[in-house]
């Protein structure tokens, strides 16, 4: 005797339901990746590959390194900050949480998201990207600098910190993590280290590494629900907004100490809203392994 089992009406409707939220949470985590990384290479293009954009952050170089006294000093103890020994400090914590939680394959996921976009940022600073000469006497640097690795460094410390804790602690971590970014991200651009676009350019290539390391997550597992139209347009064009922005107010600057002023402001106020521009698609990722199962993470 066979016998047949026909699924009813609500159970289909809920299993097509959770599919269209996956996906839906999904297709964020894609735009929000789409997004920085076009606003990423669009930064590299505007700022660095033409004169007028070298021209606007070369001033803003030079102010920098003339300026001298009480003004920097609150950027000053980053130029006793041991990169190598933090991030190292970094790694040990997020391992040290993930065992507390007993989830050992989460604290990978978070090592391998604080990895991957800082070893990216050198790369493409090193071997891929150039600042080409302006050949008309103004230019104060030759090498490239562009994504910043400090600034780079701090993003991905931050989200990493907040993959691996508790899922309900998420956006509190990348809220309380943002002003540390904007703090490094400013002072780097007072030293004379970096440009604004330097700064912006690392928050942007760390943010779409691990939106698009969280979509390939979320499209493999039942993440949490549906998303409305709009915060996917908002990620998909609020960073190439942030840009625009960026350099229209920085080109408007009447004078050197003006456009030295407004670039940190940028560079602060810039890395502030990448941070929560990508809280709201990582708010609710399942990335733990061992939950794969699970509907949302904890």
């Amino acid at each position: 005797m066979v016998t047949t089992c026909s699924e009813t009406p609500a159970a289909a409707g809920a299993r097509h339901a959770l599919v269209t939220r996956a996906a839906s949470r999904t297709l964020l985590l894609v735009t929000a990746a789409a997004g920085c990384a076009v606003a990423f290479a669009g930064s590299y293009l505007l700022f660095v590959r033409t004169a007028a954009g070298q021209q606007v952050e070369n001033g803003v170089v030079r102010s920098a390194q003339s300026t001298r006294g009480s003004t920097v000093d609150w950027a000053l103890p980053l130029r006793h900050v041991d990169l190598v020994v933090v991030l190292g400090g970094v790694a040990v914590l997020v391992l040290a949480l993930a065992l507390a939680r007993r989830r050992f394959a989460l604290g990978v996921t978070a090592l391998v998201l604080l990895i991957t976009p800082m070893l990216a940022a050198q790369l493409l600073k090193i071997y891929v990207l150039d600042r080409p000469g302006l050949n008309d006497g103004s230019a104060v640097a030759g090498h490239n600098s562009f994504p910043s690795g400090h600034v780079s460094a701090a993003m991905a410390v931050v989200l990493a910190l907040g993959v691996v804790l508790p899922a309900r602690f998420r956006t509190w971590v990348l809220a309380v993590g943002s002003p540390g970014v904007a703090w490094v991200a400013a002072a780097t651009v007072a030293l004379g280290w970096h440009r604004l676009s330097d700064t912006v350019g690392g928050c942007l290539l760390v943010a779409a590494v691990v939106c698009a390391g969280a979509a390939v997550v979320s499209a493999r597992r039942p993440d949490a629900g549906g998303v409305a139209l709009v915060p996917v347009v908002t990620t998909l064009l609020a960073p190439a907004v942030l840009v625009l922005g960026g350099y229209a107010v920085l080109a408007s600057a009447t004078s050197g100490a003006a456009q030295f002023v407004a670039a940190m402001v940028l560079a602060a106020a810039s890395s502030v809203a990448v941070v929560l521009l990508v809280a709201g698609p990582l708010r609710r990722v399942n990335f733990d392994p061992a939950r794969a199962a699970s509907r949302l993470s904890r």
